[in-house]
């Protein structure tokens, strides 16, 4: 190379080949008992583990750390209000004092949009809060609503 410079290699992964990562808007949401939901957002998929700590017996000057709770975070489905009522009743049987608990799969698809890559199982997921869509007599934008939910375990299949 000229004035010593030298080629830039770019970064490979394992193997070799470069791998394409996924795109984000290619996904869907499997809700036990509910048949209907355009889903066009899902956020808050998160897991933290928080640490506990401890000091050495006779040392004070080392801490060590051991595994406390796992908490997941709070997950956010925005989804395109219909004539449907199945995921706001899923909500009201909660303020009724019926805490429906449900197992939710959010499908990551491949770029045919058919297949799926991976997913992420929800076990005993329930609603805390449902936001209704805002509606503004000067857009033309789809109506929104959200629901926020909470669940037992957060596992990555």
């Amino acid at each position: 190379m000229a004035n010593g410079q030298q080629a830039q290699a770019q970064p490979q992964p394992a193997g070799g080949a470069y791998v394409d990562p996924f795109r984000a808007f290619n996904f869907r949401l499997d809700v036990a008992g509910v048949a209907e939901g355009h889903f066009t957002e899902v956020s808050g998929l998160e897991a933290q583990v928080t640490p506990i700590a401890y000091r050495e017996a006779g040392n004070s000057q080392v801490v060590h750390y051991v595994p406390g709770r796992t908490e997941y975070g709070a997950i956010v489905l925005r989804y395109g209000l219909t004539r449907s009522r199945e995921l706001y009743d899923w909500f009201k049987s909660g303020i009724d004092g019926k805490v429906q608990k449900k197992h939710i799969s959010i499908v990551l698809l491949e770029a045919d949009g058919q297949a799926e890559a991976m997913r992420w199982d929800l076990e005993n997921a329930w609603v805390t809060q449902w936001r209704g869509a805002v509606l503004d007599a000067q857009s033309q934008e789809v109506a929104i609503e959200s629901l926020t939910l909470v669940c037992e375990t957060l596992t990555r299949a």
